[in-house]
Order: C-alpha cells, then structure tokens, then sequence
C-alpha cells in the first residue's frame, strides 16, 4: 500500500510517500510543494496543482492529512484551513479515500509522546527509515503518513 502524507501549509506543504509492501515501511518519495508569496487565491491553486502532480506520478492507494490546531493566530488558523481545503479538493478529484490526524496523534503514533518536538519526532523516523528529508514540512509529512499506516493496520 502506498500512504501519501501530507502537512499543509500555504507558504510550504510538505509531502512523504511510504510504501508498506514490505516487512517495514519504505520511503518512497518526499518533498515541499512551494508557493510564491503573494495573492492567495493563486498560492491555493499552486497547491492544488502540485497535489494533483504527486497523486498523477505516484499514484497512491490513499492519503493522510493533518488536521488544523488552534492557534492564536487566527488568521494563520484561517490560511492553513485553506491551505488543507487546496489538498482536499485535489485529493477527493482524484476519488481517493483520505484520513486526517491531529498533531498530537501523530507524534505520539511516531514517538509514543503527543508532545514530542519536531527534533523527536525526525530521528525517530530516522532510525525507522533511514535519511529524512531536510526540510521540516516534508518529515512532518512522512510522519503523518506513518501515523496511518500505524492506526490503519497497514488497510486503506
């Protein structure tokens, strides 16, 4: 089964592909979809573009998301929730199911701690996969995929 994670975000959206065929998961692919500064209509639309990319090239069996937490911020809460509809509308074109995780889940999924840092969470992944990617929105993602697969039992 392939699992595309992703961490929304409307500057950075983070991606990791993982491949559970195996006796323990594989990292297939991982990444950070880019936005230009600017209007964010237009950042939204690059987003949904680069979803629709990664689900035409690696064709996944499912997606995981992460779910928005409430800040402070409320404009911030606002863009990211926009941002995650960018990722929902180009996963549910696709026709593919899709889980959504809470922060805390994921980490605690990862490390066996909801409040484990984001240090924590990369080594972990670390030594589970080897080589993560530099990019912290991109680990982010790969351990929401990896969340999945755990409270998937490996099922899409």
């Amino acid at each position: 089964m392939l699992v595309l994670g992703i961490d929304p975000g409307s500057q950075c959206t983070g991606y990791g592909l993982l491949d559970d065929e195996g006796r323990k998961p594989r990292l297939v692919a991982s990444g950070v979809i880019r936005t230009k500064r600017g209007n964010l209509a237009l950042r939204l639309g690059e987003i949904a573009k680069g979803v629709e990319a990664l689900l035409a090239e690696y064709q996944p069996d499912t997606v995981a998301v992460e779910e928005v937490f409430a800040g402070k911020n409320m404009r911030s809460v606002m863009v990211l929730g926009q941002a995650r509809g960018a990722v929902l509308a180009a996963v549910g074109k696709a026709g593919l199911p899709v889980s959504e995780y809470a922060t805390r889940r994921i980490k605690k999924s990862v490390t066996g701690s909801g409040a484990a840092s984001k240090q924590q969470v990369r080594l972990v992944l670390e030594a589970l996969l080897g080589r993560m990617p530099e990019q912290l929105d991109a680990t982010d993602a790969v351990a929401v995929a990896m969340c999945h697969l755990q409270w998937s039992g490996g099922q899409a």
